[in-house]
């Protein structure tokens, strides 16, 4: 079964003058429905303040907790953080995890949110308040859940408040394929950083994630894989400036996922960046994202195709 993570409360309403829409979050559930898949869903919980302070400044956490974030960090952010802007800072990290325990428990599950990976000690940027993964994944490793944790961005934009969060850290490995002339401009120092020319297309991105990835994963030897699976590659996004196409992305996703899947790894994936004026289109290429990744690992069950019918067409 697909286990996807949701909340109701992922979506929030746009502040004026902001160039992000919380409700692509809500189109993407909806975007289930239209591909005819049938998950299993699970409502998170907020993230519980001591695990988020585990990962950001305190003072920080308690701004957001009381939707006070100074102006010069709200410019960071992108948008001011109102009250249920604030809920939805606290959901998405409880999602991600609960979506890792998830896969933990059965090879994959997916949240519906997620991929803050802009996000810094004691400030948001870049469209991201808290970084889901960096909580997530000190959670998992303060609770034993798991020794080892390796995480895979290919978001066009490379995660350096991830990359800083977890620098240091023998049991958190970060890996960030992204755009080298996207945001941000100055960029932080993954575990392993490539970073690709403006308009690069699926030929080329796809034999680099293939002479990397899998001699990454063998050194390192996760328990745990965490993938931020941004579609903001693709040649239509807005923000994206390289050009994989929708078999591009389709692909990346399923060798990431085998990659995985033929070592035992699990893998819980969240949503990432994704921008355009048709949202709902940008919503489509996330669940396509999910789906990818669910067929994938199916396949190593089903070889045959039988585990990957149905809504896997819509793909």
């Amino acid at each position: 079964m697909l286990h996807v993570v949701h909340h109701p409360h992922y979506v929030a309403p746009a502040a004026s003058g902001s160039g992000f829409a919380f409700d692509k979050y809500g189109l993407v559930m909806q975007a289930i429905e239209e591909s005819g898949a049938d998950p299993v869903l699970h409502r998170p919980e907020p993230m519980p303040h001591a695990w988020i302070e585990a990962v950001h400044d305190p003072d920080y956490v308690a701004e957001v907790a009381a939707s006070r974030v100074p102006p010069h960090k709200t410019r960071r952010i992108g948008f001011p953080v109102t009250e249920r802007v604030t809920r939805r800072a606290f959901l998405a990290p409880g999602g991600t995890w609960l979506a890792a325990k998830l896969a933990l428990a059965h090879g994959y599950a997916a949240n519906s949110a997620g991929g803050s990976h802009h996000a810094m000690a004691d400030t948001g940027a870049g469209y991201c308040v808290f970084n889901d993964l960096a909580v997530t994944a000190n959670r998992l490793i303060a609770e034993r859940d798991v020794g080892r944790i390796m995480i895979v961005d290919l978001d066009v934009h490379q995660g350096d408040g991830t990359a800083v969060l977890m620098a240091g850290r023998p049991d958190i490995f970060t890996f960030s394929i992204h755009g080298e002339r996207n945001f941000p401009a100055r960029k932080a120092r993954s575990s392993f950083d490539l970073a690709l020319p403006d308009m690069t297309g699926d030929a080329d991105y796809l034999a680099v994630l293939a002479g990397h990835l899998p001699a990454a994963i063998d050194g390192f030897r996760p328990d745990l894989i965490l993938y931020q699976a941004g579609v903001d590659p693709h040649r239509d996004d807005r923000l994206g400036r390289l050009a994989l196409s929708d078999d591009g992305l389709r692909r990346r996703d399923r060798f990431v996922m085998r990659q995985a899947r033929e070592r035992d790894i699990p893998l819980a994936s969240v949503l990432g960046g994704g921008y355009g004026d048709d949202r709902l289109e940008v919503a489509r290429r996330h669940v396509r994202s999910i789906l990818a990744l669910y067929g994938a690992f199916r396949e190593i069950d089903a070889p045959d195709g039988a585990g990957a019918a149905g809504a896997l067409d819509w793909i």
